[in-house]
């Protein structure tokens, strides 16, 4: 039975953990709630219920006047690429690393490991003129490839530790029934390393989705940025339409929020299962 001082702080962990939650959450529900308002509401309702909780014209005029399906549809392309490219070329490198035997492996990875301490911002002109001298520079080519590059190394990291932790028998088996490194990578590992794959593709998703200063540097025309760059424009055009302006953080923030609720899950497995082994 549980002494009295450890009901008392569970307790109280309890009840931080629900108003820190409360106090989280509260800016998503307002910015919500502030987006479904008509302008003349803004100010002279205080409620979060808003007088028509079906209103959808700010949706609408954000996402068209404000060309929000354009930026929309730019995140999308460059998250999906970047992600898939990431998880084929950072499992395929740390499989290789953790589990073959080939010279100057550990090589290799303490250069992936060195990149980490050089800030992506400081790289920014480096960056700028290798993509121009390349033609690449106001195109979506030219930016997606610095954002595969620098999501690497942490990638290869999480899964090159997740990797060195699974079990040589399986590994040995699959070789006695005749299975190839590919195989196995493909049809063993990749299985397994399910929640580590799913941390990386939500870190990856967040990363590029609040991408802004790359973007910032590399685009002229509003037709190739970001979301997140869109929304800067957004806010240059309706400083004081607070109504659209929600709608679009909404519209900005809704997908990032339904993927982690997806893959949530999968995520804090993969967070803690270096913790666990450990």
């Amino acid at each position: 039975m549980q002494s009295k001082g450890t009901l008392f702080f569970k307790g109280i962990t309890h009840l931080s953990l629900i108003v820190w939650t409360v106090i989280s959450i509260f800016p998503l529900v307002w910015m919500v709630s502030t987006s479904l308002k008509q302008r003349n509401e803004i100010f002279t309702n205080r409620s979060l219920i808003p007088n028509n909780a079906f209103n959808l014209e700010n949706y609408k005029d954000a996402w068209f006047q404000g060309n929000f399906n354009v930026y929309t549809f730019n995140s999308v392309l460059y998250s999906v690429i970047v992600v898939v490219c990431v998880v084929l070329f950072a499992s395929l490198a740390s499989y290789a690393i953790a589990r073959l035997d080939m010279a100057g492996k550990k090589v290799i990875f303490l250069g992936f490991m060195a990149t980490l301490m050089i800030p992506i911002p400081g790289a920014f002109i480096s960056i700028y003129l290798v993509v121009s001298n390349l033609g690449l520079a106001n195109t979506r080519i030219g930016y997606i490839l610095p954002l595969i590059a620098a999501a690497l190394p942490v990638s290869i990291f999480i899964l090159k530790t997740f990797f060195d932790e699974m079990s040589r028998e399986l590994e040995e088996a699959a070789i006695i029934d005749g299975a190839t490194s590919f195989q196995i990578y493909y049809r063993l590992m990749l299985p397994i390393a399910r929640p580590a794959l799913a941390t990386i593709v939500i870190l990856n998703t967040l990363s590029v989705w609040n991408e802004f200063m790359l973007a910032l540097v590399l685009f002229s025309e509003n037709r190739l940025m970001p979301i997140q760059m869109g929304l800067s424009v957004f806010v240059g055009q309706y400083t004081t339409q607070y109504e659209l302006l929600m709608a679009a953080s909404t519209i900005m923030v809704l997908p990032v929020v339904l993927v982690y609720i997806a893959m949530q899950k999968q995520f804090i497995q993969g967070i803690t299962s270096g913790a666990i082994k450990g």
